[in-house]
């Protein structure tokens, strides 16, 4: 195969990503999130994708719905899908966003009053190589307040696991305590959090839509009991449970 289809493709999703990214909303819009404790807010989504243990194809979509601040489970949608876009660099979003836009679909037509106010996603949002990762573009096309957390850095925009970036991560001294993560521009993209006193290693976090960074963060640490959020932890685990439970032969 020859690499012009894949610069085709490229140049058509960096225009797309510019389109949805001038309806990109970095503010807080939501009336919970002006509140110190997030009065208002009652149902926070968690959206995840996993993979059967060597393809990367066929994937169970996840969605999870939970009560604030009890974190109980109140709805949950796990559907075998097959991913029929490429994998490149950048542009994870055109992989997994509409299969996580269907289950959102699925939930508004069958249970419209479950419909979450915000949505976290285990990716990044404006973290990303051109400030619109898959928790924006989610964000964006869903219309629905997003954050994107992540558990790994991506080293972009002159961030990078430097030595200086450890001594960071060594002076976050207790859950909820984070650094701006700031690009070579001076533009800070997301903050590293320490999501909880028990885990040392921090989570990324990162404005998706319709949220301020500062809320974000917040709002991630109150919705953690172990280092990932909640919503995004139930959303692995049910996920991965369906692949076990509907695979058992695979080692998912």
């Amino acid at each position: 195969m020859t690499a012009a289809p894949a610069e085709d493709q490229v140049r058509q999703w960096e225009s797309e990503q510019e389109h949805l990214r001038q309806q990109l909303v970095e503010d807080d819009t939501e009336a919970w999130q002006k509140n110190p404790d997030f009065s208002g807010l009652q149902r926070v989504g968690g959206v995840d994708l996993s993979f059967i243990k060597g393809d990367d194809v066929n994937a169970c979509a996840q969605l999870v719905v939970l009560s604030y601040p009890d974190m109980e489970l109140l709805y949950e949608d796990s559907q075998m899908v097959t991913l029929t876009a490429p994998y490149i660099a950048g542009f994870l979003a055109f992989r997994e966003t509409p299969y996580l836009l269907e289950a959102l679909q699925r939930l508004k037509e069958n249970r419209p009053e479950l419909l979450p106010q915000v949505v976290f996603v285990d990716g990044n949002g404006l973290f990303h190589y051109r400030e619109f990762g898959l928790a924006c573009q989610l964000g964006v096309l869903s219309g629905l307040p997003c954050v994107g957390v992540a558990k790994n850095l991506l080293q972009v925009q002159g961030v990078h696991k430097s030595e200086e970036h450890q001594s960071q991560i060594a002076a976050l001294q207790k859950g909820g305590d984070s650094f701006p993560l700031t690009a070579a521009s001076g533009k800070v993209l997301g903050k590293a959090l320490r999501s909880s006193d028990k885990s040392v290693k921090p989570v990324y976090v990162s404005v998706g839509h319709k949220i301020s960074l500062d809320t974000a963060v917040r709002l991630t640490h109150s919705c953690c009991r172990y280092r990932v959020p909640e919503p995004i932890r139930q959303a692995d685990c049910r996920s991965r449970e369906y692949l076990r439970k509907h695979f058992p032969a695979a080692d998912t």
